[in-house]
């Protein structure tokens, strides 16, 4: 079996690192020409035909989290964030995970909710009326994706409610498909309207929306860990960890940043695999407060060995075939990296670097503080927007850390001086 625990990954050169991913994931000479010389992925021809008003490319960067083992396999993650530490903490946390055996993680079918609203109706007589209809309904629906029909995937099931508004009630009719490995979004909008005239007719009204929901309730994902007593920092740093989780639980102030830093590590994945990490904070965030109060996307707690224990529970809608990765080539490389064969695998591998992520910044919070790794990173990128050279930074970095005076006009100051 292949490890992606690889010593001191971070300490080699760009070549040297290229290389190992190179060689774990099978990629292309090609492939590696287009990581070095992209320069974010995509010509100007190409983000012009993707969306609108188009002037240029702007890249962010990609890095890979190592360590990452999870139902028993082992992971390169690709990440895409522009902010510093993300990366080297999810590593570390997989690698104190990897002690006790990695992530264990299960994920839903990819089903997706399509949405169709109806107004200007008896919504009592209109519900059994669209129920009996749910056959001709449903093969409307599936009569729009030949693909998917002949998967035996599809649209599946029709349900109906009705909700009240200030301006009257309102019945929803709801459409589950099985979009197998794709995001769906495309394929539930087209079945969505494609079955609106039967309902307005089945029930008198009109239809207003029809349209997917991105509150992705039936594409759960689930993770949990072991973090090693030992490797976590011992009874008191768990304890503490513990004690920070619960303030996240019962205070929403709290609970908004604990879950960003959850977020940072599976919205960087999705950037790298070319996911809708707009319609994943979504659902995230709608899923963190389905309580009635927003709180923890994750649990902490301990085991009769004292060990740290990590649960995440969230909604994930992701894709391993359509959308941007057909477009966009660094999408499908970093996706040939992660070496997933399914939507349900990237949805396992992103929930535990999100629970990895979020262990990392506790930990961090509970012990040195969350300044202490950031300050390095952060001169970095002062340094190098005062103009330091490759051959300057590590001098002008190293200067400011132990001066505990990271700004823009020391940098410059110290540029003077070399």
């Amino acid at each position: 079996m292949v490890d992606s625990s690889i010593p001191k990954f971070f300490e080699k050169n760009r070549k040297e690192k290229l290389e190992i991913v190179k060689n774990f994931s099978n990629l292309t000479e090609t492939e590696i020409e287009i990581i070095k010389n992209s320069g974010g992925g995509i010509s100007f021809e190409q983000a012009d035909a993707m969306v609108e008003n188009v002037i240029g490319v702007f890249s962010l960067p990609l890095g890979i989290a190592t360590n990452f083992r999870v139902n028993q396999k082992d992971y390169l993650v690709p990440m895409v964030i522009e902010e510093s530490s993300v990366i080297a903490a999810a590593s570390n946390a997989a690698k104190i995970a990897k002690i006790q055996g990695g992530f264990s993680a299960k994920s839903d079918e990819s089903f997706s909710i399509g949405q169709i609203q109806v107004v200007d109706t008896d919504t009592k007589s209109s519900i059994p009326k669209i129920i009996q209809s749910s056959q001709e309904l449903l093969d409307i629906a599936n009569s729009k994706s030949q693909t998917l029909s002949k998967m035996g995937k599809g649209a599946k099931e029709i349900t109906c409610k009705e909700i009240k508004t200030e301006v009257g009630p309102m019945l929803i009719v709801e459409l589950l498909i099985d979009v197998g490995d794709a995001m769906g979004a495309n394929v539930t909008n087209t079945m969505c309207e494609a079955i609106a005239p039967l309902i307005e007719k089945l029930t008198g009204g009109r239809v207003v929306l029809r349209i997917l929901s991105n509150y992705s309730t039936r594409r759960m994902v689930r993770a949990t860990a072991i973090f090693d007593k030992q490797g976590v920092g011992g009874e008191q740093v768990i304890d503490n960890i513990i004690l920070a989780y619960q303030f996240a639980v019962y205070d929403e102030y709290r609970a908004v940043t604990h879950n960003k830093g959850t977020m940072n590590g599976i919205i960087a994945v999705a950037n790298a695999t070319g996911q809708d990490n707009r319609a994943i904070e979504a659902a995230a965030n709608a899923f963190a407060a389905h309580s009635g109060r927003y709180s923890s996307l994750t649990k902490w707690s301990k085991d009769k060995n004292g060990n740290l224990i990590g649960n995440i529970e969230l909604p994930l809608s992701v894709g391993i075939l359509g959308g941007i990765i057909n477009v966009h080539p660094m999408a499908k490389i970093c996706t040939k990296i992660l070496g997933v064969t399914s939507a349900q695998e990237l949805a396992c591998i992103m929930a535990s670097v999100g629970l990895a992520q979020n262990f990392s910044a506790i930990r961090a919070l509970v012990t040195e503080g969350i300044q202490k790794g950031h300050m390095k990173l952060h001169a970095k990128n002062i340094a190098s927007a005062a103009g330091a050279k490759p051959e300057q930074m590590d001098k002008i970095v190293q200067k400011m850390v132990q001066e505990n005076n990271i700004s823009l006009n020391r940098a410059k100051e110290l540029l003077d001086q070399t």
